[in-house]
């Protein structure tokens, strides 16, 4: 039978390895729109990059609910829900900054200040999301 995850508990399990996480945004017609991010924890902000022209980009612009799902598709199954509003920063320095932190994760330390190069410029945004509410489950299939 599932279990609640604690807070710590929930917090270790969406900050372990690299597990990606599935953003939903809202489109203009009111349609969800989900795509894979990576991501960090921030305190109670989960911390993410997506360029400015995207679909998760321009729905963030216009309507800041998210909702971003992280799993583990292995039994005996967990996962966690975190919801928020997005808060959008074209702040260069801490677009960089955040983009090789999250690219430390993701692609290792050796290779992260590439990434933030990449990641860290103009027509990019650094997004922060206030989690407002969370749902975390864990051994799902027990």
């Amino acid at each position: 039978m599932a279990q609640k995850m604690t807070d710590e508990e929930w917090r270790a399990f969406v900050s372990q390895g690299t597990r990606t996480g599935k953003l939903s945004t809202v489109r203009a017609d009111g349609s969800p729109h989900v795509a894979p991010v990576w991501f960090l924890l921030d305190g109670d902000d989960v911390v993410f990059n997506t360029g400015k022209e995207t679909v998760k980009g321009r729905n963030l612009a216009r309507d800041g609910r998210v909702a971003l799902c992280v799993d583990d598709d292995r039994p005996p199954f967990d996962f966690v829900v975190l919801q928020g509003r997005a808060r959008i920063s074209e702040d260069l320095d801490q677009m960089r900054l955040w983009a090789t932190r999250i690219a430390a994760r993701y692609m290792g330390e050796e290779r992260a200040e590439a990434f933030g190069a990449r990641n860290g410029v103009p027509g990019e945004l650094l997004v922060r999301v206030g989690i407002e509410k969370v749902l975390a489950q864990k051994a799902v299939a027990d």
